[in-house]
Parts: structure tokens; sequence; C-alpha cells
């Protein structure tokens, strides 16, 4: 998608929610009786996606605790950068705030973003961190390990096919680091989606694709997909007999998705520190862990501050890879 394309898509979804919620937050309020209406979760990801989930599990928790409804206002596109310039824009109240995963770190790097992902946003707190991203094969392909996988791709530069989810992503990514580590090269083949991905390789059109593991599990459990590798700092329990990069030798070749959330800036830090004290609460609840653990997530709580530094060096990281790949912002 072209910036122009992009900016004109922000505009859109900016307008089209200024008037949705022009009645809710008509009603003016301030630190000291924060929160006295609904609270609005903007979600920058398609429905049933791990982020998606898990931001209405924290929806659903927080509304109870704050005593006031939590509502998800999913509005995927743009590589997340729709919801994000939503929250951006929106009033420094507390009531409506941003879920944030791992495109918030990587598009930087990708792409010219209508807003400073930095100086315009207060970061709460990140919430959940761990989920894993998978290399995977189909089931009868003739790679059984990573290592069959890049000794094919050794022998035969750019005859090999992987599938990514487009440029700045998670998958694109995790290629480049692929590359980088290994020397090799590869055709990259953007898809619109990861069902469609997971289509083409089971029908034969690609040699492998990157996913995140929520994503892939039903089919690895299934038997249409194998597994090769994950990228977490641990193995995962859901597929304990994959090695991760780290242990194959891959130094510093970790990459999780994670779920935080963030405010506007200028956001009172009294409307921050409560709503970082509630989600520290949500954090410790056993059930809460129970559904994270279904992603293969932890429960995680952080300072704003220490959310902040952890944005940044992200950030940072990912601007690299993709500068070191040859890519620039546009």
């Amino acid at each position: 998608m072209t910036n122009r394309r992009i900016l004109c898509a922000v505009a859109a979804g900016l307008l089209v929610s200024q008037v949705f919620f022009s009645r809710v937050h008509a009603q003016p309020s301030s630190a000291s009786t924060y929160p006295n209406k609904p609270i609005r979760f903007v979600v920058p990801f398609p429905p049933q996606g791990f982020s998606e989930v898990i931001g209405r599990i924290i929806a659903e928790k927080l509304s109870v605790t704050v005593q006031q409804p939590v509502v998800s206002d999913v509005r995927p596109g743009a590589s997340g950068n729709i919801g994000a310039a939503i929250v951006a824009k929106a009033a420094p109240d507390g009531y409506t705030l941003l879920v944030n995963s791992f495109n918030f770190v990587a598009n930087p790097g990708a792409m010219v973003l209508p807003f400073d992902p930095i100086r315009d946003f207060a970061p709460v707190s990140l919430v959940a961190d761990g989920m894993p991203i998978i290399f995977v094969v189909n089931r009868s392909s003739p790679y059984k390990t990573l290592q069959d996988l890049l000794a094919a791709a050794r022998a035969r530069p750019g005859a090999l096919n992987f599938a990514t989810a487009g440029r700045g992503t998670s998958s694109h990514l995790a290629i480049e680091m692929l590359k980088a580590s290994t020397g090799i090269e590869v055709t990259q083949v953007p898809y619109k989606g990861t069902l469609l991905s997971f289509t083409a390789l089971m029908g034969g059109d690609i040699t492998a694709s990157i996913a995140y593991l929520s994503s892939a599990l039903p089919l690895l459990r299934g038997g249409q997909l194998r597994g090769l590798a994950t990228t977490g700092t641990r193995r995962s329990p859901s597929v304990s007999d994959l090695p991760t990069m780290t242990e194959l030798g891959f130094k510093d070749f970790t990459m999780t998705g994670f779920v935080g959330l963030l405010a506007p800036a200028k956001t009172p830090r009294a409307i921050i520190e409560r709503l970082n004290r509630e989600l520290a609460g949500v954090a410790r609840q056993k059930d809460f862990a129970d559904r994270l653990a279904l992603y293969d997530m932890q429960p995680v709580t952080t300072s704003p501050e220490a959310f902040g530094s952890y944005l940044e060096k992200e950030i940072a990281r990912w601007t690299k890879v993709l500068r070191d790949a040859g890519y620039k912002p546009e």
C-alpha cells in the first residue's frame, strides 16, 4: 500500500470514529472522577487474531475492575496505522486507548507514518508477551528440519519461495533476520492473510511460511503442516518438540508478539497510573493467565516508563533490521 493510500485510509478512519463516538465522549471528566463513562479500546487488527482476542479479554477484565464498560472498537487497516492514528488524535482524557502489538514497533522502519509512535502516545503498560513466530512447511515437504530447508536454500539461491504477510510484518522481518544470519537468498511472496499463505503452502505453491504460532497451531495439530522451529525465548508448550532459533545456534534470533496499552500523549499522569494499577491487577488473575496460555503467552506487568523504553528499543531494533536489508520508510 502506498503512503498516499495509507494516509487516505487513516483520514477516513478518523472521520468515522469521530462521528461514531461523539455521543459517548460528550460529557467532560477529570482525573479525579476517572472513569465515569465508557472507555474505548481501539484495536487496529482484524477480528480473531491473537491481538484482537487478547484485547477483548483485557477489556472484559478491566470493565469489571473500573466498573465502567470497556468497548473494543476494531479498526484494522494500513498495517495497524488506522487505529493508531485514531488514538494519536483523540482527546487525552483516558477514554480512548490503543491496543498495540508488533506492527507498532515494526512500522516505523517500513513506512512513513501519519503520527510519531513515541511523541504522540503515552505508554500505559505491557500486558502480555511471548507469542512466538513459527517456520512451517507442508506436511509432505522433503524438509524435515530447518537445517534441511537452509541447505536447500544455499544449494539453489532464490529458488525457494517463502510466504510473508507483506512489508514490515513479523514474517517479513523473520525472513530478513534469517537471510542476514545465514547468507541465503529466497524469494518472498506476500499474501494478504495468513490463511491464504497456508492454503498456498498446502497446495504446493510455496516452499515455507512464517506466521504466529496461534495461527498455525490448528493445521499443525491436524497434520496438514509441519513445524521446523520457533522464535520464542523458550520452547513453546504447544509444540514442545520444536527447537527455538536460539537452540539452533542463531544468536539474538528471538521474536515474540506482545499486547500492550497506549493512551494519547498528554493524558494526565493520574489517569495513566490508575490504568497501570488496574492492568497489574488483571495480570495477577489466574484465569487471565490461563486464557493467555491458550495463545502461548504470559501476563506481564510493567511501569509506564518500562513499557515506553521497551517500545523505543524494539522500534530501533526492527528499524535497523530493515535498514540493514536495504529498506527505507516509504
